[in-house]
């Protein structure tokens, strides 16, 4: 691989507003609008500077541990028939998730412009954690915003945080889980604009933010885009990869958007079921869900009939989120990709399954991908190829898989 790891190539959106067709954007207060002005203005001056470019994929190699390999799933594929699977091994990078290579980029930019405190919000805690080991190794004040909910049910996570020197401040508000930790993280945003730069976790939130996490992410459809074709000698027949906010899926899809033939799949969190309206599938349930505007970007928003935010489940706490990231409303609108839900107890299955045929361990996000997988592969012929992103580990979902099995 060479130092350009961050793929900025394959389309041109979003447009100059922040857009993507009618999604993003920037709604946000007016204070705001003059960091994000700097944001933006940093990033595209280092996009163009071969030495950040070297200095993030030096790091990416001898820190973070890449290129991630691709896993030939012999097991799963041959107890499934069908399908051939094959697994992108993001649990494999440093920390045990997709989430370090955002956390390092970002990380690499605040320094670049001389920002020393770093502020983030975290779910499943991956982010919180990718932010807190970044910002250790290159020296930076770390608070990372956390719902109670999120902190009982990550307890790994958050002890690895304060381990790495990083200040977890528990969030009470709400439903006390990630959207509630976006909001207390853009809060204190708005407080020290000045000093404090706001490491957003996923492909979300206010213009340059779903662009910028997307491109830091994309080094990973880069690599499998190349990896899957020496091992198999085809492109995937299709990519498939769990949706929180969708970093880690848009970070896949990006090297594919324009391989026609690869069907583009994102899997939400089905919770108890739509029939339940408990669940965080935003574009399964559009009798709840509709585009509205949330963390400082249009997108799809699951509402109540008078617009208030509502409330979500699902046991993988990086999937409990109420909206998605705006590219990936755009993506479906144009119908390139096709998004559909795990419920909890198909996570739960697939997270057993891929431990027991495999040896691997998925986080509980990405064990929402494998359970589409498990659906999908006996459904298409022998000669085609699956590829799914494996995320993250499932270390730190081992105390509330005990607890539910």
């Amino acid at each position: 691989m060479s130092d350009l790891y961050i793929q900025t190539d394959l389309n041109d959106l979003p447009d100059a507003r922040g857009y993507f067709g009618e999604f993003g954007g920037r709604f946000v207060p007016e204070t705001i609008i003059p960091a994000l002005d700097e944001l933006e203005a940093a990033y595209n001056d280092a996009m163009a500077d071969p030495v950040f470019h070297h200095e993030l994929s030096h790091l990416q190699r001898t820190y973070t541990g890449r290129p991630t390999p691709v896993s030939y799933a012999r097991r799963l594929s041959e107890a499934l028939g069908g399908a051939r699977i094959y697994l992108k091994r993001e649990d494999l990078a440093h920390t045990g998730a997709h989430k370090i290579n955002n956390a390092l980029g970002q990380g690499l930019l605040a320094k670049r412009m001389g920002k020393r405190r770093i502020i983030a919000e975290t779910g499943a805690g991956q982010h919180g954690v990718g932010t807190a080991t970044a910002m250790a190794l290159l020296g930076l004040e770390c608070h990372v915003y956390m719902g109670t909910v999120d902190i009982r049910r990550q307890q790994p996570n958050v002890f690895r945080m304060r381990l790495l020197g990083a200040e977890v401040i528990p969030v009470e508000s709400g439903s006390r889980t990630l959207k509630d930790a976006i909001n207390e993280a853009m809060r204190d945003w708005v407080t020290n604009v000045e000093t404090t730069f706001y490491l957003l976790g996923s492909a979300l939130g206010p213009h340059p933010y779903p662009k910028m996490v997307r491109d830091f992410q994309s080094v990973i459809g880069a690599e499998a885009r190349e990896q899957i074709q020496t091992l198999t000698g085809q492109l995937p027949d299709a990519c498939i990869a769990c949706v929180g906010g969708g970093s880690n899926a848009i970070g896949l899809f990006h090297a594919f958007r324009a391989d026609e033939n690869t069907e583009l799949i994102g899997v939400e969190a089905g919770g108890h079921g739509i029939d339940s309206k408990q669940h965080a599938a935003r574009f399964a349930d559009l009798d709840i869900s509709r585009p509205g505007i949330l963390h400082g970007t249009r997108s799809y928003v699951m509402q109540n009939e008078d617009g208030q935010i509502m409330e979500t489940h699902s046991v993988s706490a990086g999937l409990d989120y109420p909206s998605v990231g705006p590219e990936h409303a755009h993506l479906r609108q144009l119908e390139r990709a096709y998004y559909t839900m795990a419920t909890d107890d198909e996570a739960l299955e697939a997270f057993q399954v891929l431990s027991k045929l495999e040896g691997i361990i998925p986080a509980l996000e990405s064990a929402h991908a494998i359970a589409e997988a498990i659906k999908r592969a006996p459904t298409m012929p022998q000669d085609s190829v699956l590829l799914v992103n494996l995320s993250g580990r499932g270390d730190k979902d081992l105390d509330t898989v005990i607890g539910l099995l």
